[in-house]
C-alpha cells in the first residue's frame, strides 16, 4: 500500500522579547543598570527532497546440458566471456560483476545441467541499457536477463538526509528574514537551531500502473525506487533592529 505523502510545508514565526536579566549588584550594594533586553524571532520551517536510485543490479542466467560436466561448462564459457567483455568495454568495473555456478543431474539419461548466473551492478543506467540490448541482440534466447533492480547506496541515502536538513534550515532562515524585513528589522545570528522531525519513505506505485512488476517500464521502476525525505526544524534568530543606513552614490 502506498505511503501517505507528508502534509504541505508550514512556516510559523514569532517575534518575542527576551526576558530582562536580573540586575547585577554594583560595588557598595547598589544595583547596577539591567542590560538592554534582546529580541528574537522564532521560526519553524520544513523542506522535502527526492533522490532517484544511484545503482541498478541486473541478473543474467544462462546454462547448458551435456553428458559430462566439463563439456557443459565449456559450452557456456564463451558466452560468459562475451558478457564480461561487453560490460568491461562499457566501463563496468570487474568488482561489479559476480558469477555463480550451479550443477544438477536429474538422471543419467539427461546428462549434466550447468547453470550460471551473472549479476552486474551499474551506476550508469544508460550503459546498463546498452549492455542489455547488446546481449539480447547477440545471444538471443540463450541468455535470460531479469528486469533491473534499482536501489540506493548508503552514501546516497546519507547525502539525501543531509541535503534535506540543510534545505529546511535555509528555508527557515529566509522566512525569518522576510518577517524581520516586514517590521523594518534586521536578522541577526542564529541562537538555536533544532531538528524536530525527519521522515523518509519510498516511491509510491500509481494505481494506474500494471499489477505485474515485470511489465513496468524502466522509468516506472526508477520512479518506484525513488527515495523521499522531509525535515522540519525550529530556529531562534537574534533581531538586530533597524540601524542607520548610509546610501552610497556611485
Amino acid at each position: 500500500m502506498a505511503l501517505a505523502a507528508p502534509p504541505p510545508a508550514r512556516v510559523f514565526a514569532e517575534l518575542v522579547s527576551a526576558h530582562s536579566p536580573t540586575p547585577t549588584p554594583a560595588p557598595g550594594g547598589r544595583s547596577g543598570s539591567p542590560a538592554p533586553p534582546g529580541r528574537e524571532v522564532h521560526v519553524s520551517g520544513s523542506a522535502e527532497l527526492s533522490a532517484g536510485p544511484d545503482r541498478a543490479r541486473v541478473s543474467l542466467r544462462l546454462g547448458s546440458r551435456k553428458d559430462a560436466a566439463g563439456a557443459a561448462r565449456s559450452s557456456v564459457t564463451r558466452r560468459l566471456e562475451y558478457i564480461a567483455q561487453s560490460a568491461r568495454q562499457r566501463g563496468v568495473p570487474e568488482e561489479n560483476m559476480t558469477v555463480t555456478e550451479d550443477f544438477s543431474r536429474k538422471n543419467y539419461l539427461c546428462g549434466v545441467c550447468v547453470h550460471f548466473q551473472v549479476c552486474i551492478v551499474f551506476s550508469d543506467f544508460g550503459k546498463m541499457q546498452n549492455v542489455c540490448n547488446l546481449l539480447i541482440e547477440k545471444l538471443g534466447t540463450s541468455v535470460t536477463i531479469s528486469p533491473p533492480h534499482f536501489y540506493h547506496t548508503p552514501e546516497a541515502v546519507d547525502t539525501l538526509r543531509r541535503q534535506v536538513c540543510v534545505a529546511a534550515v535555509g528555508n527557515t532562515r529566509r522566512k525569518a528574514q522576510e518577517v524581520c524585513r516586514l517590521f523594518g528589522q534586521s536578522l541577526g545570528k542564529p541562537l538555536l537551531i533544532r531538528e524536530e522531525e525527519t521522515k523518509e519513505w519510498g516511491g509510491h506505485i500509481d494505481s494506474q500502473l500494471p499489477n505485474s512488476p515485470d511489465s513496468l517500464t524502466l522509468q516506472e521502476r526508477i520512479q518506484n525506487a525513488t527515495a523521499h525525505a522531509s525535515c522540519r526544524v525550529f530556529a531562534v534568530f537574534e533581531i538586530k533592529g533597524k540601524g542607520n543606513r548610509r546610501t552610497k552614490l556611485l
